[in-house]
Order: structure tokens, then C-alpha cells, then sequence
């Protein structure tokens, strides 16, 4: 059986150990989404204020590459460098990579979240692979076509969020009042469309998105674009929903039961819309419809987890006293911390879904999903 490798770029003096190139790809293509969720330098706990203008300003960056595109991209670098000579040969070239990038993406506490999102990806551009090697049986054709087609899907997928926005601006209240979690591309421009070409007025609540502060970096950014905001505590969310007319959040992934996997938070402010009665409302592209089946919150890939601290203490997160100044607080190592970066919220809580396939009922899912696949 012929041992699989994949290629790494070392320069003189290295050694064997340096980082695989799809991993330089992957991390390269998601370097200037550092503002969304707790990718990247969100995690940063140094932030100068020119590095926090840095993230904000990326929220309506319509070139940024969400993780599944970037996960599709990196993988079109292993095919582009590949030295198979078969289909089978290249198959198991693409598999590893994609275990190296979700195995990275899971225990890199820079690029937090789960790896929900990229084994999204990841699953989907080897079906793909597949699905061209039965239209093109000669190796030298089929890899030339994986190329081109992969090239066209980029061109595709950025455009997705403008097809959201196209779409759910509609669904935008106008005069009315917003509430938003966590720091999401598609949400923006939804709401930058609902401004700009729907001439539409609305006041936006962001909750402040503990532990990374993503609300608190969308907001900055909504309010240099002239959009009345207000940021409100996580612990708040119940408290202030009798002020609010719609729900809308973004999603790290639609699993195939409809429900939505998103940044930690959103289980909550979902079952407090419903027990409101106000309308609970997910934009998401396409791609990151899973094949997943979660009934709880145990059943996510991804659950707690737990790090060492610099003084060797299980905290993955710190806590602070904001009452009157902040001022750090030590807690006992022998306390337990439950730090999850993502939750599921049921299909049940969904109102509707705003995708590049048009505007679904969560049920509609596993629909798309077998069109996807087949």
C-alpha cells in the first residue's frame, strides 16, 4: 500500500516538522477574517486599537472567504501540487489534508469555534472529486476540470451573500427594531441592503457576544456605517426582546434537520424569541448545509473544552470585574469552566432560512441537502 504525503514548504534549516502547505493555504485564506467569531486574532487578548479597526472594518469585506470556501480553496492547492498518478492515489492525498485541517482547526485555540464548518467543506469538494471523475474518466482531463469548475465555484460562492441579501432584505422591518448575535458577513449585508437600496430605517441591537466580544466589534462597525445600534449585555437578551420586532443571526452551519449550529448564545436568544413570540430568522449560504444530525447540545462534534492557562490552570477563558474598572479575577483551579465556542438550536425555534437557494423552511434542508450530494 502506497503511503500518502502531503508536500510541506521548508526552507533551509528546517525540518520535517514544518506545517503542511495546505494548512499555510488554509490559514492564509482566513488571515483577514480575524474579526468574525473567535477566529484567529479575535482571540488575541493584547488587541491594540488599530488591530480592533482592523476587524471591524473586515465585516463587509465581500472578498473574505468563509471557512468552507477557504477549506475548498486550500484543497485545490493540494490538486494543483499533487504528484498522483491516479484518481485513487489523489482521493487519499485530498482526504489527509482534510483530516490535517480539521484536526488544526480543532485544537488551534486561535482559530477556536468547531470544525463543523470545514468538515463542511472539506466533505463536499470530495464529493465533487468524485462526481467529475465519473463524468471524466482520464486522470489529466478530470484534474484540469477539478481546476476550472473549483475556480468557477469561488466566483460563485462570494457572490452568495449578495443573493442572501437580495432576498432577506425583504424580511427587514422597516421603523422597526433588530437584534443580532455574534459577528456575522451575511447578516451585514442583508442589512447594508435593506439601507441602501431599500431605503429602509431600523434601530440594530447586538448582544455583546461573550467570550471574544464579537457583538461589541459588529457594532462599531454598524455604527460607522450610520445604523443606529446598541450593544447589549448576553444576560440581557430576555430582558430586552419585549423591544424587539425581528431576530436575525448568521450560522456556522445548517445541520440536516434544519437546525442551526451557530456562535454560543444563540439556543438561548432563540427559545427567548419564541417564548415572545417574535420571529426568529438564520441567513446562511449553502455551503455550509451539514450532514448532521444533532438532537442536543451533547451530540455537536464539538463540546466543551478545556485548556491550560500560562499558570498551568484548566481556564480557557478569564473572567473579569467591568461593575466599576476591570479588574481581572483569579478563580480556584479546583473550579470546573464550561467554555463552549458553538451551541445547536432546533429546527422548532427557526422561523425561516435565508440562503443562495432562495428563503427555506427548515425543513426544506435535507431536500437540498440529497441535491447536493447526489
Amino acid at each position: 500500500v502506497k503511503q500518502v504525503h502531503i508536500p510541506t514548504a521548508m526552507s533551509e534549516g528546517e525540518t520535517s516538522d514544518a506545517e503542511p502547505l495546505v494548512l499555510q493555504d488554509l490559514h492564509r485564506f482566513l488571515s483577514h477574517r480575524a474579526g468574525e467569531g473567535s477566529d484567529l486574532a479575535a482571540t488575541a487578548t493584547d488587541e491594540t486599537k488599530d488591530e480592533v479597526d482592523a476587524h471591524v472594518s473586515s465585516l463587509f469585506d465581500k472578498t473574505a472567504l468563509a471557512v468552507p470556501v477557504a477549506a475548498m480553496k486550500a484543497l485545490l492547492g493540494v490538486v494543483e501540487r499533487t504528484e498522483a498518478g491516479t484518481m485513487m492515489q489523489l482521493q487519499d492525498e485530498l482526504r489527509e489534508a482534510s483530516e490535517q485541517m480539521m484536526a488544526s482547526y480543532s485544537t488551534n485555540n486561535q482559530l477556536g469555534r468547531s470544525h463543523i464548518a470545514l468538515q463542511s467543506g472539506c466533505e463536499l469538494f470530495l464529493k465533487y472529486i468524485t462526481r467529475t471523475f465519473l463524468e471524466l474518466p482520464d486522470f489529466e482531463e478530470c484534474k484540469q476540470a477539478i481546476l476550472e469548475r473549483g475556480q468557477r465555484f469561488q466566483t460563485i460562492s462570494l457572490a452568495a451573500r449578495d443573493r442572501i441579501a437580495s432576498q432577506a432584505a425583504a424580511f427587514v422591518p422597516n421603523n422597526g427594531t433588530i437584534l443580532t448575535h455574534g459577528y456575522s458577513r451575511v447578516v451585514a449585508n442583508i442589512l447594508l441592503e435593506a439601507v441602501e437600496k431599500h431605503s429602509k430605517h431600523f434601530d440594530l441591537i447586538v448582544l455583546e457576544g461573550r467570550p471574544d466580544a464579537a457583538g461589541v466589534k459588529a457594532a462599531q462597525f454598524y455604527a460607522k456605517k450610520g445604523i443606529p445600534v446598541r450593544l447589549c449585555l448576553d444576560a440581557a437578551m430576555g430582558n430586552i426582546m419585549e423591544q424587539v420586532d425581528v431576530v436575525l443571526t448568521g450560522a456556522e452551519a445548517i445541520a440536516e434537520n434544519g437546525g442551526v449550529i451557530n456562535k454560543v448564545g444563540t439556543n438561548a436568544l432563540a427559545c427567548c424569541a419564541v417564548a415572545n413570540n417574535k420571529p426568529f430568522y438564520v441567513a446562511a449560504e449553502s455551503y455550509k448545509f451539514a450532514r448532521l444530525y444533532p438532537l442536543q447540545q451533547s451530540d455537536l462534534p464539538l463540546g466543551s473544552k478545556q485548556s491550560k492557562d500560562k499558570q498551568g490552570n484548566s481556564h480557557s477563558i478569564k473572567f473579569c470585574d467591568t461593575a466599576t474598572s476591570v479588574m481581572p479575577i483569579t478563580i480556584d483551579s479546583a473550579i470546573e469552566v464550561h467554555d463552549t465556542s458553538v451551541d445547536f438550536t432546533p429546527a422548532s425555534f427557526i422561523t425561516l432560512l435565508f440562503t443562495d437557494l432562495g428563503v427555506l423552511t427548515p425543513s426544506a434542508v435535507s431536500d437540498e441537502l440529497i441535491r447536493l450530494y447526489q
